[in-house]
C-alpha cells in the first residue's frame, strides 16, 4: 500500500467509524448548525471562533441561537466530545476542518475575502497529512482552487494525496421549521476524485443526501445559481409591485390569483428589500467574477438595482402617506415594526430596516422600532453610527403616539390586530394587515 493511500485509507476508516475529530471554524448560523448535526452523530468536535464571548458561552453550556437551546449545548459539553476556542494552533488536532467564515462585500460591492485568506493561512500552518479541508462559506467560482489549494500546497503536502480538499456549499435557512440542515442535500465538489470521495463520505454521515459534483467550481456555482435565482425573482416581483401601485392593481391579490396555477408559475413576494447573508451578497459574487472573463452579467446586476432601491421606495411611499396628513417626515415619528431581515428570526444582517432607518433619521424623523426577536440594532456594515434600543413591548399608547408604523418584517409574535386598532396611520411592506378592520389607514407599499 503507498503512502497516498494510506492516508487516504486512514481518514477514510476513521470518518466511517466517526472518530474522526471534526473542527468548524466559524460558530455563527452555519458553523453552529453543522456542530449539532456531527455531534448528533457522536463525533467528536472542536469550534473554533474568534469571538470570545461565542467560545465562552458555548463552553459554558450556553447557545446565543434560538435555533439551538441552552440545554443542547449542555449535553454537548457534558458529552466531553465538544470543546469551543479560539486557538487556530489546535487545528491540527482534528482530521477534518469545516470552513464557515462570512464572505462579505467591500463598500464597492467586490468580495471581501479576507476571513477565507486568514482561515486558510491559519490552516496551512496546522495542516498535517491525512486532513481534509472544506470550504462551506458561499463564493465565487474558483475561489477553493485559486485560493485555498494553492496555499495548501506551499506546505509541501500534496493536495488530493497526502490533504484533501473540497467544497460544500451551505444551505441554511434560518427560520425554516421545516428543513434543518441535517435534512437538506448536500453539494460537494472536489478537484481530484480521492477528496470528493473523502468529502462525500463525510456529509453522508450527517445529512439524508449527498449530491456530488464534478468540480469545487461546479459546487460554487451551484450555490450562487440558487440565491440569485431567488434574488431575480424577487427582483421581478418588486418591481411588479411599483409599476402595479401606479396602475392601482393589488399586486398581493394579483399573486394570490396567480400561484393558483398548478404549472409553470413560482409565488415570490415583495417587500422593503433583500436581506441576510446570501441574497444581497451572492449576486454580485458572480457578476464581479464575470468581469475575469470580460462578461457582463446584466441580468444580475439589474436585479441588484432594483432590490436595493426598494428601501428608497419604502421611504417615497411613507413620505407621501404622511403628506396626505399634511405631515412632514421631519418632525414626525415612525415606529417601525420588524428589523430582523426576515419573519421569526433573530437575524438582522444586512436587513432592508437599516436603509431604510437611515434614510428616515437623515429626513428628521424620530425613528423607534419594536422587533420580538432583536433587542438592539447597532454597527453594521454601511452604518457604523447606527445605534438603536427596541421597544419591549408593543403597547396601544406606543401605537397611539406615533405619526405612522412601517412594517418591514412581519413576525408571527406580533398582535397586528391589535396595530391597527390602535394606530392611526401604517404603511405596510409585508401585506401583514391584509384583511385586518380597525382604526388605522393601511398603505400597501
Amino acid at each position: 500500500m503507498s503512502t497516498t493511500s494510506t492516508h487516504a485509507s486512514a481518514l477514510r476508516d476513521a470518518i466511517a467509524a466517526r472518530r474522526s475529530h471534526v473542527a468548524v471554524i466559524g460558530l455563527g448560523y452555519v458553523g453552529l448548525p453543522l456542530v449539532r448535526e456531527f455531534m448528533a452523530k457522536e463525533f467528536p468536535v472542536l469550534g473554533f471562533d474568534v469571538d470570545p464571548t461565542k467560545v465562552d458561552a458555548l463552553n459554558a453550556g450556553q447557545s446565543y441561537l434560538r435555533s439551538i437551546p441552552h440545554e443542547m449545548v449542555s449535553t454537548w459539553r457534558a458529552s466531553e466530545r465538544f470543546e469551543a476556542t479560539a486557538d487556530t494552533s489546535r487545528l491540527g488536532e482534528a482530521e477534518v476542518i469545516l470552513i464557515c467564515v462570512p464572505t462579505p462585500l467591500d463598500r464597492y460591492h467586490q468580495p471581501e475575502m479576507r476571513y477565507v485568506d486568514a482561515t486558510t493561512e491559519a490552516i496551512a500552518h496546522a495542516l498535517r497529512p491525512g486532513q481534509l479541508v472544506v470550504l462551506e462559506s458561499t463564493t465565487y467560482p474558483g475561489t477553493t482552487a485559486e485560493r485555498i489549494v494553492p496555499r495548501l500546497k506551499q506546505t509541501g503536502l500534496t493536495v488530493g494525496e497526502e490533504v484533501f480538499v473540497a467544497y460544500s456549499p451551505e444551505r441554511e435557512d434560518p427560520g425554516n421549521k421545516d428543513f434543518a440542515t441535517g435534512t437538506i442535500p448536500k453539494v460537494v465538489g472536489a478537484d481530484d476524485p480521492v477528496s470528493r470521495e473523502l468529502a462525500e463520505l463525510l456529509y453522508s454521515q450527517v445529512v439524508t443526501e449527498v449530491v456530488p459534483v464534478s468540480s469545487a467550481a461546479t459546487a460554487e456555482a451551484t450555490k450562487l445559481t440558487e440565491n440569485i435565482f431567488r434574488a431575480v425573482n424577487i427582483a421581478l416581483v418588486n418591481e411588479l409591485k411599483m409599476l402595479y401601485d401606479r396602475l392601482e392593481v393589488d399586486v398581493w391579490e394579483v399573486i394570490e390569483a396567480a400561484k393558483t396555477k398548478p404549472f409553470g408559475y413560482m409565488p415570490f413576494y415583495p417587500g422593503p428589500g433583500w436581506g441576510g447573508h446570501c441574497i444581497p451578497i451572492d449576486p454580485f459574487y458572480l457578476s464581479w467574477k464575470a468581469q475575469e472573463v470580460s462578461y457582463r452579467a446584466q441580468f444580475i446586476e439589474l436585479a441588484g438595482q432594483i432590490n436595493t432601491q426598494m428601501p428608497s421606495y419604502v421611504v417615497e411611499k411613507l413620505t407621501e402617506a404622511l403628506n396626505r396628513r399634511k405631515k412632514a417626515v421631519n418632525g414626525s415619528t415612525v415606529l417601525v415594526l420588524g428589523v430582523a431581515y426576515k419573519p421569526n428570526i433573530e437575524d438582522d444582517r444586512e436587513s432592508p430596516a437599516l436603509p431604510v432607518i437611515e434614510q428616515l433619521k437623515h429626513l428628521g424623523a424620530t425613528v423607534r422600532y419594536h422587533d420580538p426577536y432583536v433587542p438592539r440594532v447597532h454597527g453594521f456594515r454601511g452604518f457604523p453610527e447606527l445605534d438603536l434600543h427596541g421597544e419591549p413591548e408593543l403597547t396601544p399608547q406606543i401605537l397611539r403616539e406615533t405619526d405612522a408604523v412601517l412594517i418591514l418584517t412581519d413576525h408571527d409574535k406580533v398582535d397586528y390586530r391589535a396595530v391597527v386598532e390602535h394606530a392611526e396611520l401604517i404603511v405596510d411592506t409585508r401585506n401583514a394587515c391584509d384583511g385586518i378592520a380597525g382604526r388605522a389607514e393601511v398603505i400597501k407599499a
